[in-house]
């Protein structure tokens, strides 16, 4: 008989926040597969909780995935923890999931705190729809696409981020987001726990050295229609419009011939 793999959610920061379930799960499995052990040792140590754990992190999770299954494959149950939350969510694990999918290995989820989820029901902002981009990427290009991306979604946003690189964060969304609110989660469930509200701009003056992890929750953009107004632009009120934002001509033009659906030659010859 195969075993069973768990994916069970742990805190992300109060102790006490861990679900009797998940509890009950980690003392019956056979082994945890953990993304810092040491960190997961300090959860199991406070929950008088004895057994064998496997490291189980991004860069051996290729290799680690297949050696999971073979124990599963013996007959032995799993449970998979990251270091906070719920596994697999901006966390190691996707891998494993798709390997015991394959296997038709059984899956239970032990659902319980999430970060993306508390920040959110905690920052007064749209929680109908939303869009969870997790960390922006580090790429230059891909994280061009990003902040395109959230500058023209009508839904609220989620991102998560670490203290040395809020500020760098911040500054780029300051470019795209303008007046809309931001919500800044820190220290989610913990001593220190704080919520900043402002704009992109505003919370840049507001922090001044950076601790713990963030959850940035976006305003929607309220302009639902903005491909209707730009094309009741001009030409020059189009391009004029982007100009105001800092861009070159030849990302302006790029743009201007997106939003209107035609080829860009056409704009380029205009403004020659």
């Amino acid at each position: 008989m195969k075993g069973k793999l768990y994916l069970v959610a742990t805190p992300i920061g109060n102790l006490e926040d861990i679900t009797l379930r998940a509890i009950k799960t980690l003392k019956e499995v056979d082994i945890i597969a953990a993304e810092d052990t040491r960190h997961t040792l300090q959860l199991l140590n406070h929950l008088e909780i004895t057994k064998p754990l496997i490291s189980y992190h991004r860069h051996n999770e290729e290799e680690k995935s297949d050696n999971l299954i073979d124990i599963l494959l013996e007959g032995k149950n799993i449970a998979l923890v990251s270091d906070a939350g719920t596994p697999v969510i901006s966390d190691p694990g996707e891998e494993i999931v798709k390997k015991t999918i394959e296997k038709n290995i059984e899956i239970i989820p032990i659902p319980g705190a999430c970060a993306l989820i508390t920040g959110l029901i905690s920052s007064g902002l749209n929680t109908k729809e939303f869009t969870f981009i997790g960390f922006l990427p580090l790429n230059k290009k891909l994280r061009k696409q990003k902040l395109e991306e959230i500058e023209e979604t009508t839904k609220t946003i989620i991102l998560y981020e670490a203290p040395h690189k809020i500020k760098n964060t911040l500054e780029d969304l300051s470019k795209i987001t303008k007046e809309r609110k931001i919500v800044l989660a820190r220290e989610l469930t913990k001593i220190h726990e704080e919520f900043i509200r402002g704009t992109a701009q505003e919370l840049l003056e507001k922090i001044e050295t950076p601790k713990g992890e963030f959850v940035i929750i976006i305003e929607e953009n309220e302009i639902k229609n903005k491909e209707e107004i730009l094309n009741n632009l001009t030409l020059e009120e189009h391009y004029k419009f982007y100009q105001e934002q800092g861009l070159e001509k030849k990302e302006i033009i790029k743009k201007i011939a997106k939003d209107r659906n035609i080829n860009k030659n056409e704009i380029y010859k205009k403004f020659i």
